[in-house]
This record gives C-alpha cells, sequence and structure tokens, in this order.
C-alpha cells in the first residue's frame, strides 16, 4: 500500500528487492525513481557469493531478519535495474 505520496510511485515507502543486470541485489526503503535513477533509503547490499552466500540466501535471510544498512540513500541507475519487488515476495517463495 505504501505512503500517501501517489507522485513517487507505488513502492514508495516499501522495503523493496532490487536485482540487477550485474551480480548484486539491493534492499532498501522505495524512496522514488528519478531521472538519474532508483533512490533506495535504509539500503544494504549484496553481491553473489559475498560472504560464501549465493543472492537468494541472502534475501531469503533479509526477509526473516531485516538488513543492517550501508548506505543512508542510495541510487542505482536506471539502466542497472533489472526488478523491483517488495521483500515480502521473498518470504513467499520460502
Amino acid at each position: 500500500m505504501g505512503t500517501f505520496h501517489d507522485d513517487k510511485g507505488e513502492f514508495h515507502g516499501i522495503t523493496v528487492v532490487v536485482e540487477t543486470n550485474g551480480p548484486e541485489v539491493f534492499v532498501g526503503r522505495f524512496d522514488e525513481q528519478t531521472e538519474r535513477g532508483l533512490i533506495l533509503l535504509d539500503a544494504d547490499g549484496h553481491q553473489e557469493g559475498e560472504e560464501g552466500r549465493s543472492n537468494e540466501e541472502y534475501l531469503q535471510r533479509a526477509a526473516e531478519f531485516g538488513v543492517w544498512k550501508k548506505y543512508d540513500r542510495l541510487v542505482i541507475a536506471r539502466g542497472k535495474v533489472k526488478k523491483i519487488y517488495p521483500l515480502g515476495e521473498v518470504g513467499e517463495r520460502a
């Protein structure tokens, strides 16, 4: 449902997963999408194989326990974004 900022997109205020065209995934609170890219607040990121975990394992853990933020505000270039979806959908896949 998000917050009452209809001009910021359907995911505004929701914790989302951003899959990229590269080996990284990001988890954070969706703020908005601008010309520069997608803006996440209080975000974390993971690269396939980092800390011995796959991206899927990282997302399963994030869905269960949340994430420890690495970035207060993160801008992901539009061309790098492959897919965006609510983090809650990860828990539904388990």
